[in-house]
C-alpha cells in the first residue's frame, strides 16, 4: 500500500467510477482495477461495492475517513522533506558571544527567520572558550565568536573587527588627553572582563609589551555591564563601539593609541562540518553576507 493507491481510492470515491478516476489521475482504466485489487488484498477486507454503481463497504467508508488524513500528513511530511534538502526548513543551533548577541544578533535572526520562516534557530550565549567545546561535543553547529585557541579541530573563517575604544567619565583626567596610550592606563583603575574573556586576554598582552608598574583593576563579570559601573564612576574601560549608541550620560570616549585592541570576529565550527549543508548553509551565508559589510582589516 502506497501513497499513490490511496489517492486513486479516494478518486475513484469521489468520483464514483473506476473510469472517471482513471482519467482523472491519467491512469489507464486497468491501472486502477490492479491498485484496488492490491490494496483490498493488503488490507484483508473488501472496500469497494462493484456494481452499475461503486459503493463503499462499512470497512471503505472507515478506510476513506482515515485515508483523509493519511494522505494530509503525508503531503505534508514530504513537503518538509523537501525543504529540509533544500535548505528551507530544519533546526540550527548557534553559539554568539556578546557584544554580537545581544547588539547584532536580535535583528539579523528577525531578518533571517523572514526569509527562512521554517528554520527553526535555538542560540546559546557564552565565551569563545566554551563554544568552542559546545562545537566539538556536537551541542552547536556554528558559533559567531573571536578566533578560538590554536591545536583545536575547529574552522574559523574571520569575518569583521569588533572595535574597541576607552570609555570614562567626563570629569576623568584623561578625559582632557587627545592621545591616550597603554602607559596612561597604569595610573588610573581599569575595569576589565573575566579571566577566560579573549578580550582580556588581549588587552593584558597589550599592557605587558608596554611595560611598567602593574595596572589598578576591577573585574567586572559581564561585558555588557561596564558602561554601567564606568558611568558610575568606578574607573575607565575599553568596551565594544557598538555597545554605546549612544553612550551613558555623563562619560565620553576616547581612542587608545599604540597597538590594536581591536578583535578580529568571525563564524567558527568543527572542521569536519564545513562547508556547512541544508538549514544550516542558509543561515551561515546570511550571517557571512551580513556581518561581512563591518570588515576592516
Amino acid at each position: 500500500m502506497d501513497l499513490k493507491t490511496i489517492k486513486t481510492f479516494q478518486a475513484i470515491v469521489i468520483s464514483g467510477s473506476f473510469n472517471r478516476a482513471a482519467e482523472a489521475l491519467n491512469y489507464a482504466q486497468s491501472t486502477v482495477t490492479m491498485q484496488m485489487q492490491r490494496l483490498e488484498t493488503d488490507l484483508g477486507c473488501q472496500l469497494l461495492e462493484r456494481g452499475k454503481q461503486i459503493s463503499l463497504t462499512e470497512a471503505g467508508r472507515l478506510f476513506y475517513e482515515e485515508s483523509l488524513h493519511i494522505v494530509k500528513d503525508m503531503e505534508r511530511l514530504q513537503s518538509r522533506l523537501a525543504d529540509l534538502k533544500i535548505g528551507e526548513a530544519g533546526n540550527v543551533r548557534i553559539g554568539v558571544t556578546d557584544p554580537t548577541a545581544s547588539y547584532r544578533l536580535p535583528q539579523l535572526l528577525s531578518s533571517f527567520m523572514t526569509q527562512f520562516p521554517k528554520v527553526r534557530v535555538s542560540v546559546e550565549i557564552a565565551g569563545t572558550a566554551a563554544l568552542s567545546e559546545l562545537l566539538l561535543r556536537g551541542e552547536i553547529d556554528m558559533a559567531v565568536c573571536s578566533a578560538p585557541e590554536l591545536g583545536k579541530e575547529l574552522y574559523f573563517e574571520p569575518l569583521f573587527t569588533e572595535e574597541f575604544v576607552l570609555l570614562m567619565p567626563e570629569e576623568h583626567p584623561l578625559a582632557s588627553k587627545e592621545n591616550i596610550t597603554p602607559e596612561d592606563l597604569r595610573a588610573h583603575r581599569l575595569l576589565i572582563t573575566a579571566v577566560n574573556c579573549p578580550y582580556r586576554k588581549k588587552l593584558e598582552n597589550v599592557l605587558q609589551e608596554s611595560g611598567g608598574a602593574p595596572v589598578d583593576t576591577m573585574e567586572i563579570g559581564s561585558m555588557t555591564a561596564l558602561k554601567y559601573f564606568v558611568e558610575s564612576g568606578l574607573g575607565v574601560a575599553l568596551v565594544p563601539e557598538i555597545m554605546l549608541n549612544p553612550a551613558p550620560a555623563g562619560t565620553v570616549l576616547r581612542k587608545l593609541e599604540g597597538e590594536m585592541i581591536d578583535m578580529t570576529c568571525g563564524i567558527l565550527c568543527k572542521l569536519s562540518d564545513y562547508p556547512f549543508k541544508l538549514a544550516s548553509s542558509r543561515l551561515y551565508h546570511f550571517l557571512k553576507q551580513e556581518l561581512i559589510s563591518t570588515r576592516i582589516f
